[in-house]
């Protein structure tokens, strides 16, 4: 398919290298990666080879989030997202971006959406999960603290992408002795899958309806899991929300294709939120950028679903 937006492409650039993690990877293929991260040329010419006319990149994990120091978390957003306006300056018409915001302040990650949507264009947020804080805590996005953060993105109409990183590390015995199960095989999407359960249940929906969300990797297991826990959740009486977890999914999510070219989760996907709710993504260059766009060029779906899927539902969210 020619076209296609590709929504959840990772960027660093000369001096924010420390806040790209290199877990569960050899040293030789990671050299690789952090020398694309920051290569725009052969990101465009993999771009016009697999027929993707957009990318919307963002600061790649765990970013900001995992800098405890309200004031440094603050600067370094601020760089990144300077140095991400540039890129998509220099290539209007190939590049969007997603600003990092430092969720250790919630007002300043407010004031730093806000400028950066109203003077760089940006298109919305993407934040790397909870946020570490001074102390060894975590912040997850339930706080009401937040809520001048979801009212401004209500406002600006942007979507916020929740991100994964791995469980804080005092979360993470049951992964003890077994490594392999941390970052993205295992541990991002459980991790991820519960941030966004959290938001949910929290009633965030029910107090900003028009809040849209974007998570990736067809879903963080969610959409697979919801209506057993919505099953269960209707017999907790200190439970009230207005609609049901999976309409919350339906209704105030997007679920991206990222890094997780299986097809008959798509299908899953397809039947659960149906297709005005998906979006394409590569998780580029995490992934191979071939990988997730020859997967969905041949994926057996319909041809309105795909177009849907791999650019106009980009177009529409995002106001292309």
């Amino acid at each position: 398919m020619q076209g296609k937006i590709a929504v959840e492409e990772h960027f660093t650039a000369p001096g924010l290298e420390e806040l790209i993690s290199r877990i569960g990877w050899e040293p030789a293929d990671w050299a690789r990666v952090e020398s694309r991260l920051q290569d725009v040329e052969f990101r465009l010419a993999e771009m016009d080879r697999l027929g993707i006319e957009r990318a919307l990149l963002s600061l790649g994990a765990f970013g900001v989030q995992e800098i405890p120091e309200r004031s440094r978390a603050i600067e370094l957003a601020s760089r990144a997202n300077e140095a991400l306006a540039g890129i998509v300056a220099d290539h209007p018409a190939r590049f969007g971006g997603f600003a990092a915001l430092p969720m250790q302040d919630p007002l300043a990650a407010a004031a730093e959406l806000e400028r950066c949507v109203t003077e760089y264009g940006f298109k919305g947020a993407l934040v790397n999960g909870f946020s570490d804080v001074d102390g060894g805590g975590a912040l997850y996005y339930d706080d009401a603290r937040f809520d001048p953060l979801w009212e401004r993105l209500v406002a600006l109409d942007v979507p916020f992408y929740l991100h994964p990183r791995n469980p804080h590390a005092s979360q993470r015995l049951i992964y003890e002795g077994r490594p392999e199960l941390l970052g993205p095989t295992w541990a991002f999407a459980v991790e991820t899958g519960t941030h966004a359960l959290r938001l949910i249940t929290s009633g965030l929906f029910d107090r900003h309806p028009d809040l849209t969300l974007i998570i990736g990797h067809q879903g963080e297991f969610l959409p697979f899991a919801l209506p057993r826990l919505a099953q269960r959740m209707s017999h907790l009486k200190h439970v009230r929300l207005e609609k049901s977890p999976t309409e919350y999914l339906r209704e105030n999510f997007y679920i991206t294709t990222s890094g997780n070219s299986h097809t008959a989760s798509l299908i899953g996907l397809l039947l659960e939120v149906g297709a005005d709710r998906l979006l394409f993504a590569a998780d580029y260059p995490f992934e191979e950028m071939a990988d997730g766009a020859t997967w969905f060029d041949s994926v057996p779906i319909s041809e309105p679903d795909r177009e849907k899927i791999g650019r106009m539902n980009a177009v529409r969210l995002f106001g292309l």
